[in-house]
């Protein structure tokens, strides 16, 4: 375990920790289950980066304290998108990539390639999910309907292909990201304490990033047998 993550892995995880630890004690200081729910978080895509099923329980502690955050500013499209979609998906996630390791590895998960059949499947499925959660989340009256919308789309994609173990789940998480950054930020608008929310989600975007190209590396390298 010593050698386990790289000088640049343990680099980024050190350095969003810091970034998130100082945004709290900047913007916030009182809302500590926001910095445990960001710290968890953070922790789980690093595991994430390297395929090891670690990180998909930590998603799971992650998913419960992000909705109890966003029901404190009326998101509940994220609430909703988090306990009801999120968190059962990332169970089972959790033992898809248990029950599919790398050559007996448990700490490395085997890559999967999806064709296009399933993924225009997929689609469909984000289209329908997100039209149904468009009248949950209006009949609720939530804040920022349109982004909150979008961003169970984008939620749906990435829990799905990272159920189906494929590498462009990072890409999906970082659009998720993107689109997080936008609903957080307007909320700090009216309270400063939720920067430390949107800095979570900027050091998230890094982390994903991050980990398509580690996937896409441990890909070429199950590939060729290594």
């Amino acid at each position: 375990m010593k050698n386990y993550f790289s000088k640049t892995e343990i680099a980024l995880w050190l350095s969003s920790v810091g970034l998130i630890l100082l945004s709290f004690f900047i913007f916030d200081r009182e809302n500590y289950l926001t910095v445990v729910a960001s710290l968890i978080g953070v922790t789980s895509l690093i595991f994430n980066a390297k395929g090891n099923p670690f990180g998909q329980l930590l998603m799971v502690i992650f998913s419960l304290l992000y909705g109890i955050i966003s029901f404190s500013f009326a998101y509940y499209g994220e609430m909703i998108t988090y306990l009801g979609m999120t968190m059962p998906m990332a169970v089972f996630a959790l033992v898809s990539w248990l029950r599919n390791p790398y050559k007996n590895n448990r700490a490395e998960v085997k890559v999967n390639l999806i064709g296009r059949t399933e993924l225009a499947c997929m689609w469909v499925g984000a289209l329908l999910v997100t039209a149904g959660f468009y009248f949950i989340l209006e009949h609720f009256n939530t804040a920022n309907i349109i982004p909150s919308t979008l961003a169970v789309t984008t939620s749906f994609v990435a829990v799905y292909l990272t159920f189906r173990r494929s590498p462009y789940f990072a890409l999906a998480y970082a659009s998720n990201d993107i689109v997080l950054i936008v609903l957080w930020i307007m909320a700090s608008v009216h309270d400063l304490r939720y920067v430390s929310v949107v800095v979570c989600f900027v050091v998230f975007l890094a982390n994903d990033i991050y980990g398509y190209i580690g996937w896409q590396r441990m890909k070429e390298r199950q590939m060729n047998g290594i």
